[in-house]
């Protein structure tokens, strides 16, 4: 299953540092022949990192992460501060292994994890509640103020 993944594993940035694998500004290569995975071609670009637990059946697992804070929204594939990008969950099963042995062998019991799988482009939280939330909250505004209001009769 890893082999699958060869081609866009990278190491996480050391303490998560911002941007430091991000291709902002990168152009496509002129070789049409020459095709970047998904992953690379994205506006919101990610990588994977194997997640190890020897307690964990199955052991490995890739889990993507973001190389970007923003999104490639660009013309040129520049880094919009308007969007961020942000990972797109999966829930799995797994098998964890227990302390219990059932004729030597180790018993596992089924657990639920959710998986970073890719990521995703998002407005910025800000923005995002300002335009989602302002006409509602205007229109909210103006019938209370008309429900409050004395009657001039």
């Amino acid at each position: 299953m890893l082999s699958a993944f060869h081609h866009t594993l990278q190491p996480e940035p050391p303490g998560r540092q911002h941007n430091a694998s991000c291709p902002a500004g990168a152009r496509p290569p002129a070789d049409k022949r020459v095709r970047l995975p998904v992953n690379l071609r994205s506006a919101s670009p990610w990588a994977y990192r194997i997640s190890y637990d020897p307690t964990r059946y199955p052991k490995y697992i890739p889990e993507a992460y973001c190389l970007c804070k923003g999104c490639l929204m660009g013309i040129f594939g520049e880094e919009s501060p308007h969007f961020r990008s942000t990972p797109v969950f999966m829930p799995t099963v797994i098998l964890r292994r227990t302390p219990a042995c059932a004729g030597g062998r180790y018993v596992y019991t089924e657990d639920y994890i959710t998986i970073p799988v890719g990521c995703t482009c998002v407005p910025e939280q800000e923005k995002e509640a300002e335009s989602v939330n302002s006409s509602i909250d205007k229109q909210e505004v103006k019938l209370l103020v008309g429900q409050n209001k004395p009657s001039s009769e």
